[in-house]
């Protein structure tokens, strides 16, 4: 299915390689692995639940406010009750704003996405068609001899745009032709197969076994022929396609052209503009715009909106109430800022939920999206300095292209990609682990970078809260980047005196080693140094942090 993690899994089919059958959803251990610790379970979580089974002391701080800039949440999920943040300057549904910080009834957080009906955005255009749209006037058929000094950065950025519009462009299209296709002959398989299959129970294994006997190398598939058998071959090669896929179903074989076709018709397409639904000017920094709708639910959730939720459990689902998963920090507070959809996030959205963050008291501000452009990313670096002078940590998923973001520019970054060095000291950016110790300890859709990703958390087959009152397993490094932040929200709950450099540094000191060659995500057999892959060369380690912060806390005093 088209997912939203980190905004680039949302543009890629969810793959059978990514999805392991190697951690069982049924096994409570496989549920919780990122939680175990190497040395005592020779899996390589982050080690919290060795630091809560030896953990004596009470927290000092009451709670901490980690904003999540996400898509919605479902705050009334059985895991997050409780655990969701409350203005207690604002009184309910007043019409009023009482605590005059420019947003009325904002009293778990505020909708950037959404007007005061309650409608919201759902799908909306990436950025390089938003770059390609506000430049096209000043450089349509221009060459690069004719811009000047001044403009040439844009203009390069413009150029970039285009060429990634014309290929993602063609892809989407061929993608849906082939997409439209596939649902008509999906019933025709099927029925076939039955032949072989009565109950319609064949697995991955026994298609790939039939097309190994039958298939015909020179065989069109949908030219039949007398024989049968001569077609089987193509149709397990066809339904193998499914299972990759997970397009099991006539019914999601529906929901896959009907994305598709929305990706075409609104996220790469030139002439869709979502804001006017929200009614504001997204060129303009102006407080207001939106609404207090946290979690719009009077049409149910789409699963493109549980986004928010799985990162949110996470970081603060009740540890004490005996349901679901243990969040990593019990006395954080959840600060829902929607800014997410389908699509990629305004520059604008995401530069006035990181001041309202900062303005309506969050330590943390956990950003699991990110984007290949940046249209007003000038914008995005001053609210990160914003941050940074108010103390407040920034956590950011390194994304899912599995590309080195020294070379690549990802959004929203400390890094101008125009070989400065870093813009503020407050900002961390994750990758995702597996909880397999070999090769593939890495995630092969991760991002990394030796300078511009800080460490790894893990992000492989995370069970999670997700919408609807419902728990779910999910890859990224939109769920690695959450450990990091509960882990800092654990951290100043104890020692509430570190300053955001600080909490930065301990949470990448006292990160785990791991000596190993992992083969380099987005290529098939290359290895490296494990070592290599990021700042730290580390893996998140929550005992370790804890213990850490514990000594310089006394070394402070």
């Amino acid at each position: 299915m088209l997912a939203i993690a980190c905004k680039t899994s949302q543009k890629t089919i969810t793959n059978r390689s990514i999805i392991n059958a190697d951690i069982a959803q049924t096994n409570k251990k496989s549920q919780t692995w990122y939680q175990q610790d190497y040395d005592l379970d020779r899996i390589p979580g982050i080690s919290i639940d060795k630091w809560y089974k030896q953990n004596k002391k009470n927290p000092q701080s009451k709670e901490i406010i980690v904003a999540v800039i996400d898509t919605q949440i479902d705050d009334r999920h059985e895991d997050l009750k409780g655990q969701i943040w409350s203005n207690p300057s604002e009184i309910p549904n007043n019409g009023i704003d009482d605590d005059n910080n420019g947003y009325v009834d904002d009293v778990n957080g505020w909708n950037f996405t959404s007007n005061t009906k309650g409608d919201y955005v759902v799908w909306g255009n990436f950025e390089y068609v938003r770059v390609i749209r506000e430049r096209d006037t000043l450089f349509k058929g221009k060459a690069e001899s004719q811009i000047s000094p001044q403009q040439l950065s844009n203009y390069y950025e413009y150029k970039r745009a285009e060429k990634t519009y014309e290929k993602e462009y063609s892809n989407y299209k061929n993608w849906l032709t082939s997409s439209k296709y596939s649902e008509v002959i999906f019933p025709i398989v099927k029925d076939s197969l039955k032949h072989y299959f009565p109950n319609e129970d064949y697995t991955y294994e026994q298609l790939d076994s039939l097309y190994e006997k039958y298939k015909i190398n020179d065989k069109t598939f949908g030219q039949r022929r007398k024989d049968d058998d001569r077609d089987i071959g193509a149709m397990a090669a066809f339904m193998k396609v499914r299972f990759d896929y997970d397009e099991k179903t006539i019914e999601k074989m529906k929901e896959t052209v009907a994305q598709l076709d929305s990706i075409v018709n609104k996220n790469i397409n030139l002439d869709y503009n979502e804001r006017i639904l929200i009614g504001d000017d997204p060129k303009v920094l102006l407080k207001g715009y939106g609404s207090n709708h946290i979690s719009i639910s009077k049409t149910g959730f789409r699963s493109i909106q549980d986004h928010g939720t799985k990162v949110s459990g996470i970081i603060a689902s009740n540890r004490n109430n005996g349901k679901g998963i243990k969040g990593i920090a019990q006395k954080a507070k959840i600060m829902p800022l929607n800014i997410s959809f389908s699509g990629d996030e305004h520059d604008k959205d995401i530069t006035m939920a990181i001041h309202y963050a900062v303005d309506n008291g969050a330590k943390v501000i956990n950003m699991s999206f990110g984007k290949e452009f940046s249209l007003q990313k000038e914008w995005v670096f001053e609210a990160f300095k914003y941050a940074e002078e108010h103390n407040v940590l920034l956590v950011h998923c390194s994304g899912n292209n599995g590309f080195n973001i020294d070379e690549n520019p990802y959004y929203p970054s400390d890094n101008n990609f125009d070989g400065s060095v870093d813009l503020c000291n407050n900002f961390i950016n994750v990758g995702s682990i597996s909880s397999r110790v070999d090769s593939t300890f890495v995630s092969n859709f991760s991002n990394y970078g030796k300078q511009n990703v800080d460490l790894f958390a893990p992000g492989e087959e995370i069970y999670t809260t997700s919408t609807g009152n419902t728990y779910t397993t999910d890859s990224g490094t939109s769920l690695a980047g959450p450990m990091v932040s509960g882990t800092a929200a654990l951290i100043w709950s104890y020692y509430p005196n570190f300053s955001a450099v600080e909490v930065k540094q301990i949470i990448m000191e006292s990160g785990s080693s791991y000596n190993i060659e992992v083969i380099l995500p987005g290529t098939k057999d290359k290895k490296v140094p494990f070592s290599e892959l990021s700042k730290s060369g580390k893996v998140l380690n929550v005992y370790n942090a804890m213990k850490l912060a514990e000594k310089r806390s006394k070394a402070k005093r």
